[in-house]
């Protein structure tokens, strides 16, 4: 019975992709998002995690993945969407310290509460990801590596960035 139940928390949590010409599909952990193709900039891996970006230089999402990687990026390109080898905006990451200048107002605040809870012996996913969700709206960017984080900006694009 153990094993059905592992079977069936991994199912939920792993992360399904659906693609078609007009649109790309994700679900995970009961969660499903829907993206229109023209909001679509760019798709990529960043380790073991799948990443679209919007036009405006920001997140779309950012999804655990364990599908291989060969054959995500040809069904992506497949379906005509631009797939790409690394984040077209890898260079303009800053580690984060409290402080760090160049944020907008009220991200400092929120990377610390991130900061806390990616440091906690089990971190909360949820809490997690809430705090990325708001750093989106404030124009931040997030990326975690080794429980440390790194921050960049990008342009908000009006309401749909909401």
């Amino acid at each position: 019975m153990a094993g059905l139940v592992l079977g069936l928390v991994a199912q939920y949590e792993q992360v399904v992709v659906r693609l078609s010409g007009e649109r790309v599909v994700l679900t995970s952990r009961g969660r499903e998002r829907e993206f229109p193709r023209d909001v679509i900039a760019a798709v990529f891996r960043d380790g073991k995690q799948l990443v679209l970006l919007g036009h405006d230089g920001g997140e779309l999402t950012r999804q655990e993945c364990d599908l291989n990687t060969g054959r995500v990026a040809d069904a992506f390109t497949e379906h005509g969407y631009p797939w790409a080898d690394v984040d077209p905006h890898q260079g303009e990451f800053r580690r984060w310290v409290p402080g760090a200048p160049g944020l907008p107002e009220g991200a400092n605040a929120l990377l610390k509460v991130r900061q806390e809870s990616l440091e906690k012996k089990e971190p909360s996913h949820e809490d997690v990801r809430e705090l990325r969700e708001e750093l989106a709206r404030l124009g931040v960017v997030v990326r975690d590596e080794k429980r440390r984080q790194y921050w960049r900006t990008f342009r908000k694009a009006g309401p749909a960035a909401e």
